[in-house]
């Protein structure tokens, strides 16, 4: 599918494959975050951001914070919203996971980098997530160690 031999850059590639992928989609429909591109063609991010920055540039596709990159301007563009924050939901999910003691108290959760690649999300996102568990309560973190699942006395009350 990549010419790695030829004359143009991987990254102007992908994004010419992405062009035929998004011509075909309605305005306001979300494309391929940067991690679902780095898996699918074994890139580096910096490939996958700009490659999705060719794309931005042309108009195609515009991006919004925390929420991804969707199909067409980003004037007035109609966008598919979602119902909860995609930090909110990773949150939700550990914390089901803690309830449901598939992690453990003083016990690791997995990393940024596995969280990353779980989520198909940027880096902040799973920052932002982890932010708000330490918030409420659910987790602590030690320093050069990682994230621990707190004592059950530490959780927060339903």
């Amino acid at each position: 599918m990549l010419d790695y031999e030829g004359d143009t850059h991987i990254y102007l590639q992908i994004a010419d494959i992405l062009r035929r992928r998004v011509s075909g989609l309605a305005s306001g429909q979300p494309v391929p975050s940067e991690a679902d591109i780095q898996q699918e063609f074994g890139v580096a991010r910096t490939t996958a951001r700009r490659a999705i920055h060719v794309l931005r540039e042309e108009g195609l596709i515009y991006t919004v914070q925390g929420e991804g990159a969707f199909v067409g301007p980003a004037s007035g563009a109609p966008r598919q919203k979602r119902k909860v924050p995609l930090y909110q939901q990773i949150a939700t999910d550990l914390i089901d996971q803690i309830k449901a003691g598939t992690f453990q108290p003083r016990r690791p959760i997995p990393g940024e980098t596995a969280l990353v690649a779980q989520h198909g999300v940027a880096r902040e996102t799973v920052r932002r997530a982890m932010a708000l568990l330490r918030e409420q309560g659910w987790i602590y973190t030690v320093a050069q160690r990682g994230s621990y699942v707190s004592p059950k006395e530490s959780w927060p009350q339903d």
